[in-house]
């Protein structure tokens, strides 16, 4: 038969289950705003009766409960939303970078704008163009050369920013392998951390908080999967094991480029970098490079007027074949319009003659500077002798005289019409890897075909982070729906277990007064 202090019992467990329920959802309601926090919940189940199976039963129909009592306490977590969101949040680790690389890019080349490289090139082609008008004019070669170091200068700059962003990246990169292995390393404390207590039997619920905004977070760095073994959580990075149990294995710079070239690291936001670097910004400067050197010295086919007066032993590719011009002034002389193929704006000036006694040719107009291999968009620069002295411009083609005292004839602007007119003249691109498809054009084709290129990846880049950012942000929706507090809920609940432990209070309070009429007031009679 039941005790008599049995509802005494009863009215105390349900007093404990009660003020469990409620410092809960305290706890809820404190960590509302707690960056990673699932909701707990206290799981009540009724306790066992006291007729339980055995040999004998005692007579009393039924059995008698004791109350309630309260299993666990337990986070509300759905799996499946958890890796449904860190699948989708290492995509958008990965698109965020290359939308950022990509804006970085459009502001160093700065185009449309009256300050980029496209409006210094303009420049300079006009210097010509006013140089034509008069040719032994001393400010309008002086014009020229300052338009000529700006292009240089310009060409210099934007290959620098390009360097810059690659050694940036490449920093970063490094920044995140630190970061990565602070993650793993938190994470497998962490985990041999939840194993000591759930070991003992208890719920690590915020400990197992900690350990999935860690990893929540670390998805969007580098693409993972997560197993739960009893051990903790495991996790791979492809083919790359990062965390087993309690053992972390720390990565490197080496060790994610590495994964990138073998596949096993594919998106987050270390990818996004690799690529980024790899990708967009060698790209450019490879673009830039070949801009550089073909303005240079890029084959580029132009059209000689006849009178035109050949430097003395001179080979040429005209639409004949290669042809050689050499001996007098008369001999060298075009008799018609012909059509040739120079390398570069370098090439054509070569065929001018300067002013001096007697007529020398030209030289290059852009170099590469000291030490460097080739012309580049970092190693361009106006020809030293040029930027001494402006006189070594050349602007006449024709000279008079007998070799070796051969006189530049002065007044004619054949070299500098010429010149002006290579801004429309198609060069052929190379000495550089071109990701545009450009390999025959103008200067302003080649360079707009750059600007047009990096514009549709970076509109495609944002199409798809906005895409990204809608999918992970849904799905974080429905999982903070299920973990998520809320207040109201959580108020609810408050007022409900609040009562329920009102009510068990008055209870005992109940039977309070029934033992203290039983153990006082009986057994009086008589007395």
């Amino acid at each position: 038969m039941a005790s008599t202090f049995h509802g005494i019992e009863t009215a105390r467990r349900s007093l404990f289950t009660q003020q469990a329920a409620l410092n809960t959802t305290g706890h809820n309601i404190a960590n509302a705003n707690t960056e990673g926090y699932s909701r707990q919940r206290v799981n009540m189940q009724a306790s066992l009766a006291i007729d339980t199976p055995g040999f004998t039963r005692n007579n009393v129909p039924g059995q008698l409960g004791t109350g309630v009592e309260f299993a666990s306490i337990t986070r509300v977590r759905e799996k499946f939303l958890d890796d449904q969101f860190r699948n989708e949040n290492k995509s958008l680790g990965s698109w965020e970078i290359q939308a950022d690389t990509l804006d970085k890019l459009e502001t160093i080349m700065n185009e449309p704008s009256e300050n980029g490289i496209r409006t210094v090139m303009d420049e300079f082609w006009k210097s010509w163009s006013d140089l034509s008008k008069n040719p032994e004019d001393v400010t309008g070669r002086k014009i020229l050369r300052e338009n000529a170091m700006a292009l240089a200068d310009a060409f210099n700059q934007v290959s620098k920013q390009l360097s810059d962003l690659n050694s940036d990246l490449t920093t970063n990169i490094g920044v995140k392998a630190t970061e990565i292995n602070s993650m793993i390393t938190t994470i497998a404390s962490l985990n041999a951390q939840i194993v000591k207590v759930e070991g003992m039997g208890d719920s690590a619920n915020d400990l197992r908080d900690q350990r999935d905004l860690l990893t929540d977070n670390l998805s969007k760095i580098v693409n993972i999967t997560v197993t739960e073994t009893p051990q903790g959580y495991t996790i791979n990075m492809g083919t790359t094991n990062l965390v087993t149990g309690s053992t972390a294995t720390p990565t490197s710079v080496a060790a994610l480029e590495d994964a990138v070239t073998t596949g096993a690291l594919n998106s987050g936001e270390v990818y996004g970098m690799i690529y980024s670097r790899d990708q967009y910004v060698e790209d450019y400067q490879n673009q830039l490079d070949v801009l550089a050197n073909s303005l240079a010295n890029g084959d580029v086919t132009i059209t000689l007027p006849a009178g035109t007066v050949l430097p003395n032993n001179t080979t040429l590719t005209t639409s004949n074949g290669p042809a050689t011009y050499s001996g007098t002034v008369l001999q060298r002389t075009l008799g018609t319009d012909t059509v040739v193929t120079v390398q570069g704006i370098n090439g054509l000036h070569k065929l001018g003659y300067l002013f001096t006694n007697p007529a020398t040719t030209g030289g290059d107009i852009f170099t590469a500077k000291a030490g460097s291999t080739g012309v580049t968009a970092s190693s361009i620069e106006l020809n030293p002798a040029i930027k001494a002295d402006a006189s070594l411009i050349a602007t006449s083609m024709r000279v008079t005289g007998t070799s070796p005292n051969e006189t530049t004839v002065k007044g004619n602007n054949t070299l500098t019409i010429l010149m002006s007119q290579m801004k429309d003249s198609k060069f052929a691109f190379a000495g550089g890897t071109s990701g545009n498809g450009v390999t025959n054009g103008t200067l302003d084709d080649y360079f707009r075909s750059i600007v047009g290129q990096m514009g549709v990846q970076a509109q495609e880049a944002n199409r798809q982070t906005k895409n990204q950012q809608q999918l992970v942000d849904q799905v974080d929706s429905r999982r903070q729906a299920v973990s998520g507090v809320s207040l109201d809920e959580e108020m609810a609940n408050m007022i409900t277990f609040q009562h329920a432990y009102g009510a068990a209070a008055r209870f005992m309070t109940t039977y309070d007064q029934i033992l203290d009429k039983l153990i006082n007031s009986t057994g009086v009679v008589g007395r």
